[in-house]
């Protein structure tokens, strides 16, 4: 039961102001839920029409994914450019040209909302990233273990699979709390990140996912909810790599701790001073 509440206060909106505007609040809901309905029935399309004609047509499976990938990401600014257009989010991205030139990283970032991936491959055309199990029980299982990294697989199978998307020039997006950010409290960062770098000698792109209050996109978050008082603004900032090769002297234990230690001693120190927010 304690566990429980503090999963339900940690995620809570008991501290958030009723909405300024209802009517603009009731607008905004409801274009987040359209928003969320054409994402899905879309991804439906993109497995069902799209991907069988490009596995049959391409090969070797490199290429595929490649150019799958790059349909996706091309699709998701689609997406992205709808939302903007009809007042979803405001979206500010420091150096957009900087996220096509990343190659063979792992990308580190917060998680505040659940379209913070969405966001990432639509800026990463080559993005591949770690997916939980969960998600391929359902109706885009295929698609997702086509193009993604499933994490119900053992580590030597996950590491394998890595190897191979990294040496393509894929990046690997990984949220290290392996959950989204709470509105209150922290997460603990876990060593998975910092574990698939060291044994695979990738580097470690840091990333900060900023902006305001996620509310209506976070956990537990009703369906019909939003931020109370404005639009969701996501601020995207590229902070400073971890280099892996500093830490490749050390044991794996020591070295996998203090790799985890500076993401999170980055990502908060960005997190505090731009947003004053605690992660």
């Amino acid at each position: 039961m304690g566990k429980e509440n503090d999963e339900s206060w940690r995620y809570s909106a008991a501290d958030l102001p009723k909405p300024k505007n209802r009517i603009l609040y009731t607008y905004r809901c409801i274009v987040k839920i359209l928003a969320v309905f054409f994402f899905g029935f879309g991804s439906l399309l993109f497995g069902l029409i799209i991907l069988p004609p490009l596995r049959l047509l391409l090969h070797p499976s490199v290429r595929f994914k490649k150019t799958a990938r790059l349909i996706a990401s091309t699709s998701f600014c689609a997406f992205v450019k709808a939302l903007q257009l009809f007042g979803g989010i405001r979206l500010d991205i420091d150096a957009p040209a900087e996220y096509r030139k990343l190659r063979s990283a792992i990308l580190v970032a917060n998680h505040p909302s659940k379209l913070d991936v969405v966001f990432l491959i639509a800026l990463i055309p080559n993005a591949d990233c770690i997916v939980r199990g969960s998600l391929t029980k359902g109706p885009l299982a295929w698609v997702i273990r086509q193009l993604y990294i499933v994490n119900d697989l053992g580590y030597e199978q996950l590491l394998d699979h890595c190897k191979k998307s990294l040496s393509e020039g894929a990046n690997i997006i990984i949220f290290p709390e392996g959950t989204r950010t709470p509105r209150h409290g922290t997460n603990p960062f876990k060593r998975g990140a910092a574990h698939i770098a060291y044994d695979t000698g990738a580097d470690i792109q840091l990333l900060y996912i900023g902006g305001n209050d996620k509310y209506g996109l976070g956990k537990h978050d009703p369906i019909f909810s939003y931020n109370r008082e404005e639009i969701y603004h996501y601020d995207f900032h590229l902070l400073p790599k971890i280099r892996t090769s500093d830490y490749s002297q050390m044991p794996a234990q020591i070295a996998t701790r203090r790799m985890t230690e500076k993401m999170h001693e980055v990502l908060a120190g960005e997190a505090l001073s731009r947003d004053g927010k605690v992660i």
